[in-house]
């Protein structure tokens, strides 16, 4: 593929934002007072900083904003987004009562904002607080009564202390330098249970799921979230604990929620959290009565409820889910009573709530016996599931269910099936509890000694210990021996702190990766600990080991050591400092570091390590898994392709291989390989270009942006074809390429 025409569109990212750092330097404008261009009002901690400022790259647009001090360009509220000031005008902000407290005036002395509030108080004043909530009030000694706050209109970022109500809600940007409200929006759910939605447009693009008492039933790590029902309305609240670093949450322009923490010592926003996290967040992907599951060893993503089949089984295949689900054995009642049973799911985010009713005063054995008295009630669960000793609150569905997935801390939902289906389930649960328990009971002393001698020996015959480490060979790779250190488990308990959280870089399905320091030569290394449940197996586990042992190029991630103590399983990697290519191009923030001239390089890297792997490497390999996610940075940001765990070697003279176990990731996976198996060097081609086009538009292949296209490859091929293919370029480099005055 030729790229020589790409350098010549995009050139680095210029920093045009502007604001002045002169003038007023207090925290309060008393009445009559004014704020021009140029002037400031500044917390009394200096945490926050209101002024007129332009976004990077639109010197010509001016807008009064607050932003956090230490970081300019996190702006956290915009008074005129929607009437941006022009810079041959100045500016002011004035207060004044009687009357209208705020009014922003352009040059001409016209309104451009106002706060939309009056007051017939004569002395109010306006006071920036440290929590960066601009509050008009009354001024009395005591402190009056707050007339208006900019808490109360928030823009697209919630910091500590704002609330989502009725009447408050988050709107994105239109572009990360255009503050113009855009087409997502975050609200609350007001047309069911408690939750938050975000919308695009008048499409439904993720749910919180409703809150439980404790937290968002989809959102396991959303116990710092709380509900409000002070002066009579609901609202939720968003909170951050004293010692922890200042973050905020943001809703960016392509409808992704982000939770960004400072970091002061390298002044940069680090992504704690998102939403959507993956595909399974995607809303309803898997239609009515579907569940999905991330961590399902396909790209299956999807599955039907037990007593449920695809609507569309041909859709199914090709990996399209939206149809979803219908009974195998329809729904028995007559004269309002039934004969069916519950079938429970455990640890799922309940389904969409549009379609419930709630009584907070009902058990769970009443929720149950009014949905078996109801012809049309499909499901119920608790609503609050506070107390420990079974809950509270009671919430049934009517007609389809969507929306459902697996979710660490999830809930409990009982969803109704047929007799004839409730009793085959019984069956064969109980089946499988007697044949678990008998073989179990039979063979527990046959596994233990199985286990090490007819998997791990086999596995990695030829590893055999030497001073300082282990040495390893395998016959399909040669009669060349590897030498690769075998690290003892203790050396890596105590180099991750006992596998702390706090150490975590991150997970996926093959389990959990480590930051840690080697004791014997101080250095740090990614600790790749295979979880109980992983798909990554034994097979899998020598497969990466005996591979990417044999394997040098720059390219490629470079394999340290590895460990096996008893269950565990686990692969000791270079650290790479800016971790996966994912964490740039799909974060608003981040992706701005990455300018053409870094992207290319990505890209070129990526190119050679698979040309190493498919031609100039002893071996053929064919690596099966590539992705975004699998792409690591070094500190130059130099790419290199790791996770062999999938990797497959060729013979000499051999062209394509098939298999019955289809892995890898919905989306990058060839169509050949996901409908017939069948792989060869074009199936990694085929997955380096999905990447190329997430690296140039700054899009995921499932991205949360289209509406009108199934994926990023349809929405690429519309373009091109109507020769507007320069309409997929990430928007930080078209901003580039207009600021050269660069034709395209």
């Amino acid at each position: 593929m030729n790229f020589s025409y790409l350098p010549v569109l995009i050139f680095p990212m210029l920093l045009c934002f502007r604001s002045s750092a002169a003038g007023a330097t207090s925290d309060t404008l008393n009445n009559g007072g004014n704020i021009t261009d140029g002037e400031t009002l500044v917390s009394s901690g200096g945490s926050f900083t209101l002024g007129f400022f332009s976004p990077t790259g639109v010197p010509a647009k001016r807008y009064l904003g607050i932003w956090f001090t230490a970081s300019p360009d996190a702006v956290c509220w915009v008074a005129n987004r929607d009437s941006p000031l022009s810079n041959d005008t100045s500016g002011v902000l004035v207060i004044r009562s009687p009357g209208i407290i705020l009014r922003l005036l352009d040059g001409s002395g016209h309104a451009a904002w106002s706060s939309n509030t009056t007051s017939s108080a004569p002395d109010a004043v306006a006071q920036l607080l440290d929590s960066g909530n601009l509050v008009v009030r009354e001024q009395q000694r005591s402190g009056g009564n707050v007339l208006w706050q900019s808490f109360g209109d928030p823009s697209n970022t919630l910091v500590a202390g704002m609330t989502l109500g009725a009447e408050r809600s988050l709107t994105s940007w239109r572009a990360p330098n255009d503050p113009t409200s855009g087409d997502c929006r975050h609200v609350m759910d007001d047309g069911g249970f408690l939750g938050c939605v975000s919308w695009q447009g008048n499409v439904k693009k993720y749910r919180t799921g409703p809150w439980n008492g404790l937290r968002f039933s989809g959102v396991p790590g959303s116990e710092m979230t709380s509900y409000s029902d002070s002066q009579n309305e609901v609202a939720y609240i968003f909170n951050n604990t004293a010692d922890a670093p200042f973050s905020r949450l943001v809703l960016n322009e392509v409808c992704v929620l982000q939770r960004l923490a400072w970091d002061p010592a390298s002044r940069v926003w680090n992504t704690s959290v998102q939403a959507p996290r993956d595909v399974c967040d995607d809303y309803a992907i898997c239609g009515a009565f579907g569940l999905c599951n991330v961590n399902m060893a396909s790209t299956l993503v999807c599955s039907c409820l037990f007593g449920f089949n695809p609507v569309n089984q041909s859709q199914w295949s090709m990996r399209e889910f939206s149809g979803g689900c219908r009974r195998n054995v329809p729904l028995q009642c007559s004269n309002g009573t039934t004969t069916d049973g519950f079938m429970v799911l455990r640890g799922v985010n309940l389904p969409d709530t549009d379609n419930t009713t709630v009584d907070m005063s009902a058990t769970l054995e009443q929720c149950r016996a009014r949905c078996s008295s109801s012809c049309w009630c499909v499901a119920y669960a608790l609503a609050d599931i506070r107390g420990g000793g079974g809950g509270s609150g009671c919430i049934t569905w009517i007609n389809d269910i969507v929306d459902i997935r697996y979710v660490d801390k999830g809930q409990d939902l009982y969803v109704r099936l047929a007799k004839s289906e409730f009793r085959a389930q019984r069956e064969r649960r109980n089946v499988a509890k007697i044949v678990i328990s008998v073989t179990a009971a039979s063979l527990l002393a046959v596994t233990v000694t199985a286990v090490t001698y007819l998997v791990w020996k086999p596995k990695f015959r030829g590893l055999r210990r030497k001073s300082g480490g282990q040495s390893a060979s395998n016959k399909d790779l040669g009669d060349e021996a590897l030498e690769l250190p075998f690290v003892s488990f203790r050396e890596i308990v105590s180099a991750t702190n006992n596998f702390s959280e706090d150490y975590m870089l991150g997970r996926g399905g093959f389990g959990k990766v480590y930051k840690g320091t080697m004791l014997v030569d101080n250095k740090q290394v990614a600790i790749k600990r295979l979880g109980k449940g992983s798909r990554q197996g034994a097979e899998e586990f020598r497969n990466e080991v005996v591979l990417i042992a044999k394997l040098q190029h720059r390219n490629l991630v470079k394999l340290l050591g590895f460990c096996i103590h008893g269950d565990e399983k686990l692969l000791i990697y270079e650290y790479l400092q800016n971790k996966s290519l994912d964490s740039f191009i799909f974060d608003a923030s981040s992706k701005r570091l990455l300018d053409w001239a870094t992207r290319f390089k990505i890209i070129k890297g990526i190119s050679r390590g698979l040309l190493y792997l498919h031609q100039d490497s002893r071996l053929t390999i064919i690596h099966r898994d590539l992705k975004s996610r699998n792409i690591l940075l070094d500190s130059d940001m130099s790419p290199k392709i790791s996770d062999f765990g999938m990797a497959r070697l060729f013979g000499e003279n051999q062209q394509e291989a098939n298999t019955s176990r289809v892995v890898g990731t919905y989306g990058y996976m060839s169509p050949e390989y996901a409908m017939d198996g069948t792989f060869s060097v074009k199936s990694d081609t085929y997955s380096f270009g999905v990447i190329l086009l997430e690296i140039i538009s700054g899009l995921k292949i499932n991205s949360t942006q289209f509406t009108s296209f199934p994926s990023l490859l349809a929405y690429a091929w519309s373009l091109w074809n109507d020769g507007n293919a320069i309409d997929l370029v990430d928007s930080s480099l078209v901003h580039q390429l207009k600021l050269c005055n660069v034709s395209t």
